[in-house]
């Protein structure tokens, strides 16, 4: 027998209510705030016309949101109704979000008003919607979509009623899916269960972030994805802290304003934007933020230049950490107390890792080897994918695809995906480690490498590079960078190639898509 308190919505929203927090902000956009019995409110309201509409339960609610105080809303109003919310990309492409639609068999989406014009043809197409939900970011009333089905949020979430009862749920229970990013073919619906967002916040939370009920967090990385959806909502609603919200691109300037602005105590930023920021002419000590106290980077390895630099000028140590879809959030990490620079640090409290060979034996220390992990917030399962479900998920271990070392002292370090690893010269080269050292030259500000055939068909570095300001000589730096590589990791792994470009491809939580420069 299932009960209410078995389901997430009642330990992050409801509780604080029931413990006297009812007038605490829960969130801040740029045009509203939230206070916790807004939340518990406007989500039962949510839940009850979700039940209107004939959204049954276990059926999928796309949503396809900018980080505003309506997405807290859609998420755990659906987790109270029994329906299951999906976070996707807000920059997938029409016909990826026409997959992710068909492939969950969705039965509603809530979608942004700004991003409306783009899907239309495809949200009219899609045979399996009952409801299109249209929210303006400011809460304003949005134009009105020529659809049957199309409905404005404020006007569906009137039409709930504020004391919808929660759905009884296990622990054990789907509650949400999240689709993975990928570096390759089409993204995965990763299904997590109502249990796994608390282990994220009593282990990463608690143990390794810290945060606390005074505590103003702000997360550059949006909420539909993993590492954002644990830092705007997971981890400030356990404790009854404050999220503010950022729907816009998170580009420095954007960044920067919200920190002088909001005054976060905690930032959650990846490599690339870090990078970014440390170039804006305006950054200096604390960001912005006075209040400043923590910052915290994932979504791919923190060069440790990067890492290095941020302490220097702003004072406050960057904890970078690995976490992915299918683990829900970070499960190795450094931390306040032990950083150190250019690895992922050690497991997160709760979470045991290993470094395996081809046959799965534990790697030697130094050796490098594919990262498995095991810990609580382990997804069930992709949906629909059952042999790239066997392959990843292996008994309480989930195998993660990144090639790693650890060291004597516990130390984990990122080599780079299995599927990039460069074999130079009979010796594996990771490209990471030569897009450390050129991140390293005061000109670069990124750089990605990846192999290349020579002549005689054998595989070298290449690399592109994004530098801090214009050169004119791009043949002479070209020959100090593969001079700087060769003096900071090895003669043999200097890329032979460097080409100069204004950008590189990346997902939308900011890394870095190799293979679409493996033909250029």
């Amino acid at each position: 027998m299932t009960a209410p308190d078995g389901n997430a919505v009642d330990w992050f929203v409801d509780r604080h209510v029931r413990e006297g927090d009812a007038s605490g902000v829960a969130f801040d956009d740029p045009w509203r705030s939230l206070t916790r019995a807004g939340l518990a409110e406007a989500t039962r309201r949510f839940a009850g016309a979700l039940a209107q509409s004939g959204i049954a339960r276990e059926r999928r609610l796309v949503m396809l949101m900018l980080d505003t105080v309506d997405f807290p809303v859609v998420f755990w109003g659906a987790l109270r109704a029994g329906v299951i919310p999906v976070p996707i990309n807000t920059l997938l492409t029409s016909d990826l979000v026409r997959y992710v639609l068909e492939d969950s068999r969705a039965e509603a989406v809530v979608v942004s008003a700004p991003l409306l014009a783009g899907l239309l043809t495809v949200l009219r197409g899609a045979t399996s919607l009952r409801k299109i939900i249209v929210a303006g970011p400011d809460g304003s009333a949005p134009d009105p979509m020529d659809d049957p089905r199309a409905v404005g949020f404020a006007d569906f979430l009137a039409g709930g009623d504020p004391v919808t009862p929660t759905v009884a749920a296990s622990p054990d229970e789907v509650a949400f899916w999240l689709y993975s990013s990928g570096s390759t073919g089409a993204p995965k619906g990763v299904r997590h269960v109502h249990g796994s967002p608390r282990a994220t916040a009593e282990t990463y939370g608690d143990q390794v972030l810290r945060i606390t009920a005074g505590d103003v967090m702000f997360s550059a990385a949006k909420a539909f994805h993993a590492y954002g959806l644990g830092n705007s909502m997971t981890f400030p609603m356990a404790v009854g802290a404050r999220a503010v919200l950022l729907p816009d691109r998170p580009t420095p300037d954007a960044v920067l304003d919200t920190m002088r602005r909001c005054q976060p105590t905690i930032f959650a930023g990846v490599p690339t934007l870090y990078a970014s920021l440390l170039s804006n002419p305006t950054i200096g000590p604390k960001a912005g933020s006075d209040r400043l106290r923590r910052c915290i980077s994932a979504g791919e390895a923190l060069p440790e230049d990067i890492g290095v630099r941020w302490k220097r000028l702003v004072g406050v140590d960057i904890l970078d950490g690995i976490g992915s879809t299918e683990m829900l959030h970070i499960f190795i990490s450094n931390r306040a107390d032990d950083v150190k620079y250019g690895t992922s640090g050690k497991p997160v409290p709760g979470y045991a890792a290993m470094v395996v060979d081809e046959h799965d034996r534990p790697a030697p220390h130094g050796e490098s080897g594919e990262l498995v992990v095991k810990g609580p917030s382990a997804a069930d399962g992709y949906w629909n994918q059952r042999e790239k479900s066997r392959r990843t998920f292996r008994g309480e271990w989930t195998y993660t695809g990144d090639t790693y070392t650890c060291d004597a002292a516990g130390y984990f370090r990122f080599l780079g995906r299995r599927d990039e690893m460069l074999k130079v010269g009979g010796i594996w080269v990771s490209p990471f480690e030569v897009e450390e050292a050129l991140i390293a030259h005061p000109a670069v500000l990124e750089a990605a490498v990846v192999g290349k055939e020579d002549r005689d068909g054998l595989t070298k570095p290449r690399a592109f590079v994004v530098l801090n300001a214009a050169v004119a000589d791009h043949a002479a730096l070209s020959d100090e960078l593969k001079e700087h590589v060769k003096q900071r990791v090895g003669v043999w792994k200097y890329p032979r190639w460097i080409e100069f470009v204004d950008g590189l491809p990346k997902t939308a939580t900011g890394k870095i898509q190799r293979f679409r420069l493996r033909d250029v």
